[in-house]
């Protein structure tokens, strides 16, 4: 029974992985915060101060005046600030969204639509993912024996009628919660398309991110607090199921390429065989020495 033969170790550590790699993103969240929020607000102020110099000069507007009205706008949604906002719109660096800022770091995600300004910023964010990226690995190759032990388990007590039915469920039960319900919420709540989500969905599950996509950028949109911050917890859990998929569909890619390469290999053995039955023995020649 190998789901009965992981170390008593291992089954230890698991709780004590799963809070150290929590405790981890919320260090990471506390520490992007800390450093880019002040940052941030800086910017949001200088900001300010030239679209009111700006606006000053708006009636004499001539080429040199809307090009920097091209600059001042690029600069503004590069910053996530509305140009129609103010200094008051919620902050890029408060703790939900670099909660699910250090979850797109230990993820290998990186959307590119966010990172670090500062070089305080920038360095820990080094270091945070030279640990970080390995502990988010040894998760989700945890989490992933946890759900594989379970499959394991339903092969041993069930028959083999019901072990196909039952992975059938495992799989329709995951893509339901991971890539067909997600995307509902995601058009509602920033308006895009269920096929713009389920791209969004499946990009980011795949850690691909290209980053044409994010949940909670639109800075004319007012996101609950906890909304990125259950993203970045749905990200987690989808990782793991996803990459388990990716697993068992190598594997059978692996055996139907397998089969199909030993095939003739099986008929020629087979060929061989019939042809040696079929003739007859010839005598042996005995060299003398």
């Amino acid at each position: 029974m190998p789901f009965l033969t992981v170390p008593n170790w291992q089954i230890r550590w698991t709780p004590l992985l799963v809070l150290g790699y929590l405790f981890y993103l919320l260090l990471g969240a506390m520490v992007f915060q800390l450093l880019e929020k002040q940052a941030e607000t800086h910017s949001r102020d200088q900001f300010q101060l030239e679209k009111l110099k700006f606006l000053q000069n708006y009636t004499c507007l001539d080429r040199q005046a809307l090009e920097q009205f091209v600059q001042v706008r690029g600069t503004a949604w590069e910053k996530g600030v509305s140009p129609e906002g103010n200094s008051t719109n919620p902050s890029n660096w408060d703790f939900s969204n670099s909660f699910f800022f250090a979850g797109t770091v230990v993820t290998t995600i990186g959307y590119g639509n966010r990172s670090p300004s500062t070089v305080a910023g920038q360095v820990f964010c080094v270091f945070y993912a030279l640990f970080g990226v390995p502990l988010n690995l040894a998760f989700l190759n945890q989490l992933g024996k946890g759900l594989n032990a379970h499959l394991m388990m339903l092969e041993r007590w069930v028959q083999k009628p019901v072990q196909t039915l039952a992975v059938a469920v495992f799989l329709t039960t995951g893509t339901l919660l991971f890539l067909v319900f997600p995307p509902l919420v995601f058009s509602y709540v920033e308006g895009w398309s269920y096929g713009e989500g389920f791209y969004f969905t499946f990009i980011t599950l795949s850690t691909i991110g290209f980053g044409d996509y994010v949940v909670g950028t639109n800075p004319n949109k007012h996101y609950i607090p906890l909304y990125r911050s259950l993203t970045a917890i749905w990200i987690v859990f989808g990782l793991a199921w996803l990459a388990l998929v990716f697993n068992v569909g190598a594997d059978l890619m692996e055996k139907f390429l397998q089969l199909k390469w030993h095939k003739p290999d099986l008929s020629l053995a087979e060929g061989d065989t019939t042809k040696l039955e079929d003739e007859p023995e010839q005598p042996r020649i005995h060299i003398p020495t």
